[in-house]
């Protein structure tokens, strides 16, 4: 179904910048949901996909293990994640789970993740990494102290999880006690979908990627649904308004009005998302690109995903399910019909033509007042009064 809102067929030959500052619903966003369905449910199973198959890769905070940290620079130079790996198998007789360099320039360090070691495994480890790799301190002498450690417990990632998991339950109902308030049942129903689509596209990213799940990715996960909401609600905001008092009136159906709220609020969740994305963007190049900062890289790339997930649900996902939701009302199926059938009435008198002069004279005809059995008038002076002179 095409939604054209009247009056924008002039503007739909404008560029697109002048469309999308105008906002006068030039962009057909509800008409064309079908095909916004297919895109975003096949972007969905997607990232379904992904996070069954390859799952995620959980940090040593939710897993529990023994983390080994040291510079990456020894006696021969500049080491590498293989020599790490090799040292460490020469110590357990095992490799390591990851190995990884972090940071960059003077700063740049080697972490090895490991299953729980015991204090005698981890100073066998040491004991290697000192002897075949031989890291240099500040002074850039070899020194084992170089050689970090440190062990956390799996019951520790378990607790976040719950508490990640509560927080997210009370904030869903309280959204969608909240929106069924102050909007209505289908908005927040509308809404609550589209926050699911962004949990799901962004965590399927995140599973793509490979990045490591940290405590950094729970806040940050928890932060975007925050500003997927908000968007949504400034432009549910904007269809309740041009929504009011719709079905006494015959110039719009709802899906019309619910377009033109899109193409009112278009621009500014545009300029919102890019205002919000810069800092974000420069947290994931400067902070994790560039100081090699791995808890920004967490951050960061959650928000950033999210982020553009939750302005692409709120105008491609939430207004379309909305307009199909409360088509599913007899009241609005019925008023959709009485507007079709104005436009029809309107077009066939556009096409008919201008009704002609229900008092018009044929040119030429010869009637004059003789012929209509009227008594000629009698010839007036000035102003219409008689002459006074009398008839010889």
């Amino acid at each position: 179904m095409k939604v054209t809102t009247p009056g924008t067929e002039g503007a739909r030959r404008g560029s697109v910048f002048h469309r999308l500052y105008t906002g006068t619903g030039a962009f057909d966003i509800v008409g064309r949901r079908a095909r916004w369905y297919v895109a975003l449910g096949l972007l969905v199973l997607v990232c379904l996909g992904a996070i069954g198959f390859r799952g995620f890769n959980l940090g040593i905070d939710f897993e529990g293990g023994t983390k080994i940290q040291l510079p990456a620079v020894g006696a021969q130079g500049p080491i590498s994640t293989d020599a790490v790996q090799d040292a460490f198998r020469d110590a357990l007789g095992h490799p390591a789970e990851t190995v990884q360099i972090v940071g960059v320039g003077a700063n740049q360090s080697i972490q090895i993740r490991s299953s729980s070691l015991t204090t005698d495994q981890v100073a066998a480890v040491k004991q290697s990494l000192f002897t075949e790799l031989q890291p240099l301190d500040q002074q850039g002498r070899p020194s084992q102290q170089v050689i970090s450690d440190s062990a956390v417990s799996g019951t520790w990632g378990g607790e976040i999880t719950q508490q990640a998991l509560i927080a997210l339950g009370v904030f869903l109902v309280l959204v969608t006690v909240f929106l069924a308030l102050y909007f209505e049942k289908w908005m927040a129903v509308a809404a609550l979908i589209a926050l699911f689509h962004d949990i799901i596209v962004t965590a399927g990213i995140y599973s793509l990627v490979g990045f490591e799940v940290t405590p950094s990715t729970v806040i940050g996960l928890l932060t975007i649904l925050g500003f997927s909401l908000y968007d949504t609600v400034v432009v549910f905001d904007k269809v309740k308004e041009n929504t009011r008092g719709l079905l006494g009136l015959t110039r719009r159906t709802y899906g019309e009005a619910a377009n033109l709220a899109v193409n009112q609020t278009l621009m500014r969740s545009i300029n919102t998302s890019v205002i919000a994305l810069l800092p974000v963007a420069g947290l994931l190049v400067v902070g994790a690109g560039l100081l090699g900062v791995g808890v920004l890289r967490d951050l960061a790339l959650v928000q950033l995903v999210g982020m553009i997930a939750g302005v692409v649900s709120s105008v491609f996902l939430a207004t379309p399910l909305l307009v199909d939701f409360k088509m599913r009302d007899p009241r609005y199926r019925d008023h959709a019909a009485k507007v079709q059938q104005r436009r029809e009435r309107s077009a066939t008198r556009a096409a008919e033509g201008p009704a002609e002069p229900r008092h018009a004279v044929a040119a030429g005809s010869g009637t004059n007042n003789h012929s209509s059995g009227r008594r000629p008038s009698r010839p007036a002076g000035k102003a219409g009064r008689p002459t006074g002179r009398r008839r010889r």
